[in-house]
């Protein structure tokens, strides 16, 4: 007899990861590989946050902490909120998570009862998607293009004819780096709360922006639950550790769960995290970098045959059209890997309709990597 296993565990693989396993194997082979799959800069975290961590791990013992994270740690998020967006938040509302993806799992599960339906973009970050259906909710996806600078709209959202619960934003946008002007997010807002519809934000990519800052939905939306992370600002990907913003009368309940969940949020982590936000000038440093690999991928892309770019306004992804190169991204993205040892993530990752006929680039690493694997492309494609 073999034993049952369950439905919610065969949802789609994150091929992300499958394509980092395939070009981390191909590197402990002795081949040199240019990593432009997955989103993990390549700066380690600031100065401050591992000098605080050190100081944490031979003066205090490292237990757990409460379920909503080290009070210290929430009370320097919520002043963040007042320092760099000058919105008001108290630090009652602020839940420390495990990662980002621990803050979608929470929020989920507290907004939402089994089959409920939940918006979100394609192309978008297939781990909504998954999770989503994992916990048994209803992932509607809505196709979303350059027409529309790759967002939802209040009208592409009305001509779903679909009455949502949730909505899944992310400005900066994965894979495409796409933005929602300050007016866009309001209108957006506007209409989750007409709708009553719970929007949760994601805004992982705040602070890495090259075409003005990026706006938080809590500054619109009272009943919005935000996420955000230190992985990818602080350049803290292994410290697994996030943060949310959610509405007071929902903290109880995502008290409860995180405490049955995970009990608390990794310590050692929080103790660092406390000085990540006196760290942004090192943080804007590695901005600065990423805009300059943005830049001369911008430029030298085109000229290897990619030269269809979603608009690429903040995060550190390009996402290229390639339907005039490849009807199959995953066999494109195998053979380039294969003849020039340049990891790429085909599209059908993050929109599985239309990913066939798209590629994603991450540009986080060094410039001089970034310069190479352009060469490299440059040469495979003549």
């Amino acid at each position: 007899m073999t034993l049952k296993i369950a439905k919610r565990g065969t949802v789609a693989p994150f091929i992300v990861m499958d394509v980092l396993r395939a070009a981390n194997m191909r590197e402990a082979q002795g081949d040199d590989v240019i990593h432009m799959e997955v989103g993990q800069p390549s700066t380690g975290a600031p100065k401050a946050v591992l000098e605080a961590t050190q100081k944490a791990l031979f003066s205090n013992k490292i237990g757990y902490t409460d379920a909503l994270g080290l009070p210290q740690l929430r009370e320097r998020i919520a002043r963040h909120y007042s320092d760099y967006y000058d919105v008001s938040v108290g630090e009652n509302q602020v839940v420390v998570t495990t990662g980002s993806s621990g803050g979608f799992v929470l929020s989920f599960l507290a907004a939402f009862e089994a089959g409920d339906k939940i918006g979100l973009v394609s192309p978008g970050y297939p781990a909504y998607r998954n999770i989503l259906r994992a916990l048994g909710y209803d992932a509607v996806e809505i196709p979303v293009g350059p027409e529309s600078h790759f967002q939802p709209t209040p009208e592409i959202l009305d001509q779903l004819n679909v009455d949502l619960d949730g909505l899944i934003v992310a400005s900066p946008g994965n894979p495409t780096g796409s933005m929602l002007s300050r007016d866009e997010l309001k209108a957006l807002c506007a209409y989750c709360g007409k709708n009553e519809i719970r929007m949760i934000s994601d805004e992982i990519y705040h602070g890495i922006t090259y075409e003005g800052r990026a706006d938080t939905a809590v500054e619109f939306n009272n009943d919005a639950i935000i996420i955000n992370s230190f992985s990818k600002y602080f350049s803290m990907t292994g410290w697994r550790l996030g943060w949310m913003i959610v509405p007071e009368n929902m903290v109880r309940a995502i008290e409860c769960l995180a405490q049955n969940l995970s009990i608390s949020a990794p310590t050692l982590s929080q103790f660092g995290a406390i000085a990540a936000f006196d760290s942004m000038e090192e943080a804007e440093l590695n901005v600065e970098a990423y805009a300059k690999n943005r830049q001369m991928l911008l430029n030298e892309l085109p000229k290897a045959g990619f030269d269809k770019l979603a608009p690429s306004d903040g995060a550190f992804y390009i996402y290229a059209d390639v339907a005039h190169l490849t009807n199959n991204s995953q066999e494109f993205c195998q053979e380039i890997l294969s003849k020039t040892g340049v990891a790429i993530t085909p599209g059908v990752d993050f929109d599985s309709d239309r990913g066939a006929h798209f590629v994603r680039f991450s540009y986080a690493g060094h410039f001089d990597r970034m310069v190479e694997a352009v060469k490299r492309l440059q040469e495979f494609m003549k």
